[in-house]
C-alpha cells in the first residue's frame, strides 16, 4: 500500500531538484578535461603530455641533472626539462632556475624521498597555472607532468574515459 503513502503532489519538485546543478556532473559553461591533455610549459613555450593526476595532491614535473645552491641566502634549484614537444614532435630541451617554495618528503614503493617544489607556469585549456611543482627525474615515465589535486581543483572536471579534450589556448604577454 506504498501508493496511498506515497506524496504524489511533490512529484515535480523531486524532478526539479534532480534536474538542478547540485545532481549534475558538470554545468554547460564548465569544461571537461581528459585524464591526458596537452599542457603548454611558460613561458619557454614547450609542449608536453600532461597527466590529470587525482591521485597526486601536489604537481611533479621531470627534472633532469637537478642541482641545488644558494643565492641571495635562500635555496634555490637548476634543473632540465627534457621532454619531446607534442606539437613538433622534436626533443627539447630548456634549464630552468627557480627558488625552492619548499621540499616534500613523498612515500612509494621503493622508499621515502624529499624532492624540493617549486613554483612554475602552465597553460592548460585556456588558462594559465602558476602552480607548485615538486621536481624528480621522469624520465622511466609516460607523462613528463603530473597535474595534482591542488592544481586539478581550479581546473575542472575530469572524464578518465577521455584524453586531449582541450587544446592549449593561452594568450600570454
Amino acid at each position: 500500500m506504498i501508493w496511498k503513502v506515497f506524496n504524489w503532489a511533490a512529484l515535480p519538485i523531486f524532478f526539479a531538484l534532480a534536474a538542478s546543478p547540485a545532481f549534475s556532473a558538470t554545468t554547460k559553461t564548465e569544461k571537461v578535461f581528459g585524464w591526458v591533455e596537452e599542457g603548454i610549459i611558460l613561458p619557454e613555450s614547450i609542449t608536453v603530455k600532461v597527466k590529470l593526476d587525482t591521485g597526486a595532491l601536489t604537481s611533479s614535473m621531470d627534472a633532469k641533472d637537478l642541482e641545488r645552491y644558494r643565492k641571495d641566502g635562500e635555496e634555490w634549484v637548476r634543473f632540465k626539462v627534457e621532454v619531446k614537444d607534442t606539437k613538433t614532435k622534436k626533443l627539447t630541451s630548456a634549464l630552468f632556475e627557480r627558488p625552492v617554495e619548499r621540499n616534500v618528503k613523498v612515500r612509494g614503493a621503493g622508499g621515502a624521498e624529499h624532492r624540493p617544489v617549486v613554483t612554475m607556469s602552465m597553460c592548460i585549456g585556456n588558462k594559465v597555472y602558476s602552480e607548485e611543482f615538486s621536481l624528480r627525474d621522469r624520465g622511466n615515465m609516460n607523462y613528463p607532468v603530473l597535474i595534482g589535486r591542488r592544481t586539478l581543483e581550479g581546473l575542472g572536471a575530469v572524464d578518465v574515459s577521455r584524453t586531449f579534450t582541450q587544446e592549449p589556448e593561452c594568450v600570454t604577454d
